[in-house]
């Protein structure tokens, strides 16, 4: 297993004055980018922080992204990364939930940080190059900083690195627990089962660098590679970084690709240059993959994870790419998985039935933040972790995800639990039901559905409900679309049955399929 400060270490001490960070029109070599990481890392201890802290991160990806990741490893620290969409609300919940303190912030971000401190009487900021929110903690990237040295704090394997907030499986978002352990052997296993990057690779990231794309940096770093970083994905602004960087990898949800044909931005786009397209987070719709394969050429892969065990639980080749009857497969286990399909009672299934995915890997969560309940519900005897994802295996070992045991929709790849939408829907005086599922869609794979119906006499618009969903979610979580019912489908104890409505919007989208925007 390699510690992730062992990564960090590899790369400045081969590669040091290598570019090893692109973010508009500037660059950071490996050198740079690491003195950058003590300066931050001196700006936390002046501000009293100690190993073990927890610090909220409230800033979306950027120049200096990469230094504090490699700060807060150095100083011991556990981040505590936040979605930048999320809203005000969440990120209160989120932050109380993770017992932090201190917020971090850049100056996009600085009125977010302040309207965070308001909810937190204990609270403090630092800025990231700019004037801390609360008024007297240090700019990290202050002069006064330069040139420290690394940080003399005692790492072990144990030790918390991340606290990183997922709804995958559990229904309320809750915070996983990654060490440093589990962290480096997260990097292992990209490097032994997706990718093998050398001194000429660029690997671009938009998607946000707190989930799966950010667990590439440091495979990358260690190998010489470079992280070309956009602040968000633009589909023309993606595809003409392509040929700015010559992008050589890039790490995309089926969405993200979907737009790129859609919007035109690769008409006119060079991508000579890349040489692998890597997808998860959500099932590929086999068109859009078609054109892909047609555009970009056979360059495909694709991994399943989770949160709680990232990256590459199992994979899908490009060499499987070939063969069009495995492309609803999401692949086989990785070199460092142990994986079973398991009835409900962890017994394993014949080959071809349908179980619950159980793994142990060294990339597993250590568990969830105090939820000591739900982690007895989630790891099995031997150390078994439950996925709570539902799959079949063939006689060749392909893994072929069927449905998930929660109702998670998967929505531009971002995930929606229906429970969080449907309280706040539930909140309005003319709702007496509701129920939230995800639609098949071209362009977002699942669209989220609410199906509400009202109390007699009462009236209310779908926009309004809409609109009052956006007043306390994250945006990709408002209902696409509401439609009003008489009833919804329950079950004999009265529990809503959400997947007869998935069933029912299946087969209106099979019936009359619509085209991507």
């Amino acid at each position: 297993m390699t510690m992730p400060l062992e990564f960090v270490r590899q790369g400045v001490e081969q590669f040091a004055d290598r570019t090893a960070v692109y973010f508009g029109n500037h660059t950071l070599t490996f050198s740079e980018a690491n003195d950058a990481s003590n300066r931050i890392a001196a700006g936390f201890a002046e501000a009293g922080l100690k190993k073990g802290d927890h610090v909220g991160l409230v800033y979306g990806n950027g120049l200096w992204t990469i230094s504090v990741d490699f700060a807060t490893m150095k100083s011991g620290l556990v981040r505590v990364p936040l979605n930048p969409r999320l809203s005000v609300e969440e990120h209160a919940r989120m932050l109380a939930e993770a017992d932090v303190n201190i917020l971090v912030h850049d100056a996009d971000t600085r009125e977010r940080a302040t309207e965070l401190l308001q909810r937190m009487p204990d609270g403090n900021a630092l800025g990231l190059g700019c004037a801390a929110a609360d008024g007297h903690g240090p700019n990290l990237l202050d002069e006064k900083f330069a040139g420290a040295g690394e940080p003399d704090v005692a790492i072990h394997a144990g030790d918390p690195l991340l606290l990183i907030y997922t709804s995958g499986t559990t229904g309320r978002l809750k915070a996983v627990i990654h060490t440093h352990g589990s962290f480096g052997a997260i990097g292992d296993n990209i490097l032994a089962n997706l990718m093998s990057p050398g001194p000429d690779s660029v690997m671009l990231h938009a998607a946000s660098l707190i989930h799966a794309s950010g667990t590439f940096v440091l495979p990358y770093w260690s190998r010489g590679g470079a992280s070309a970083v956009l602040s968000s994905f633009v589909p023309h602004d993606f595809a003409q970084a392509i040929a700015r960087y010559r992008v050589t990898e890039t790490n995309v949800v089926p969405t993200m690709l979907g737009m790129l044909f859609s919007t035109g931005a690769l008409d006119d786009a060079d991508v000579s240059s890349l040489r692998t397209i890597i997808y998860g987070a959500s099932p590929m719709p086999r068109p859009i993959l078609e054109r892909g394969i047609a555009h970009f050429g056979n360059i495909f892969k694709q991994y399943y994870g989770q949160t709680e065990a990232p990256l590459a639980i199992t994979v899908l080749t490009e060499e499987d790419h070939r063969n069009p009857e495995l492309w609803e497969s999401c692949g086989r286990p990785s070199s460092d998985v142990e994986l079973r399909i398991t009835d409900k009672h962890g017994k394993p299934v014949t080959t071809g039935e349908i179980g619950e995915i159980q793994l142990r890997a060294p990339f597993t969560m250590q568990g969830y933040y105090k939820a000591d309940e739900l982690n007895a519900e989630m790891w099995m005897h031997g150390r078994w972790l439950r996925t709570r994802d539902m799959a079949r295996a063939d006689d060749n070992g392909y893994i072929y995800l069927m449905d998930r045991s929660s109702d998670m929709i998967i929505t531009g790849g971002y995930n929606v639990y229906p429970r969080e939408v449907e309280d706040v829907l539930l909140g309005h005086p003319a709702v007496a039901e509701c129920a939230v599922v995800g639609a098949p869609d071209p362009k977002w794979v699942e669209a989220v559905t609410a199906f509400v119906v009202l109390r007699a006499g009462q009236a209310v618009s779908g926009d309004e409900l809409r609109e009052l969903t956006r007043s306390h979610l994250a945006g990709y979580k408002v209902p696409k679309t509401v439609r009003f019912v008489d009833s919804i489908p329950k079950t004999s104890v009265g529990k809503v049955l959400r997947r007869a409505v998935r069933e029912q919007l299946r087969k209106e989208a099979e019936a009359k399929p619509e085209k991507a925007d």
